[in-house]
């Protein structure tokens, strides 16, 4: 289980921050048995593990999942005893270190209502995972072009003392005006009003936007992968035998 940490603390909040989140200020979204933690599943498809290195973390998690189930894990490329991974992506974690924030004065807040088009738009433009209701997470903005949504950004992770800006996305028939750098200058505005301090995910591979991330004041935390992991048959044969 390898993950690439920057920041030389021996411990830091942001190195897990799904189960921070889970267990802290978005606890209301959360199903949770012991040391294992999703969010409600039209929510946000994420799972946590108090340890990864905790054998009884990955027992809760397969209670939690049932037979069979499968996890969307942060910071794991070996699957633990039982598991197999079936999918990884390589990620990086940005946090705020020289970030002007600034209110937008064409930003708009989305809410359920605009749920449709949202989706719609982060289909054609793939930022991340988006589901119905992830619009509850946190404040997401948009700006509007005739009335269509073309561009979003808003709020999804919330360890104690940061939020993640996440949804970073541009309709491609109007990329190049800097709207993405306007809104999350707009989304970290809010966050810093409540003290809190922005960080963002990005692929390992999207080098244009993380360099984007960086020209405007983030700075490079660490590199880790997301796998989605599943019981394997013989753990689930084990288990119901």
């Amino acid at each position: 289980m390898s993950v690439t940490t920057l920041d030389a603390s021996p411990s830091h909040i942001l190195d897990n921050p799904a189960w921070a989140a889970l267990t802290g200020p978005h606890a209301h979204f959360a199903e949770r048995i012991g040391h294992a933690a999703r969010y409600h599943q039209d929510v946000a498809p994420f799972h946590a593990v108090s340890d990864e290195d905790d054998p009884r973390a990955w027992a809760d998690l397969a209670a939690l999942v049932g037979p069979g189930g499968t996890a969307s894990v942060r910071g794991v490329t070996e699957a633990a005893q039982g598991w197999e991974v079936v999918g990884t992506g390589h990620g990086v974690q940005l946090v705020d270190t020289g970030l002007r924030a600034e209110p937008d004065p064409e930003a708009v807040r989305l809410g359920p209502h605009d749920v449709p088009e949202i989706l719609d738009l982060v289909a054609r433009t793939e930022p991340g995972p988006y589901l119905p209701r992830t619009v509850e997470l946190g404040a997401y903005l948009g700006i509007r072009h005739d009335g269509r949504l073309v561009a979003l950004a808003g709020e999804r992770l919330h360890p104690p003392g940061w939020t993640e800006i996440s949804a970073v996305c541009t309709d491609p028939a109007y990329r190049g005006r800097g709207l993405a750098t306007r809104l999350v200058r707009a989304v970290a505005a809010g966050i810093k009003e409540r003290g809190e301090r922005p960080f963002l995910h990005a692929r390992a591979d999207n080098a244009n936007a993380i360099r984007l991330y960086e020209s405007i004041g983030f700075t490079l935390r660490r590199r880790t992968a997301f796998s989605l992991v599943r019981r394997t048959e013989a753990a689930v044969l084990e288990e119901t035998a």
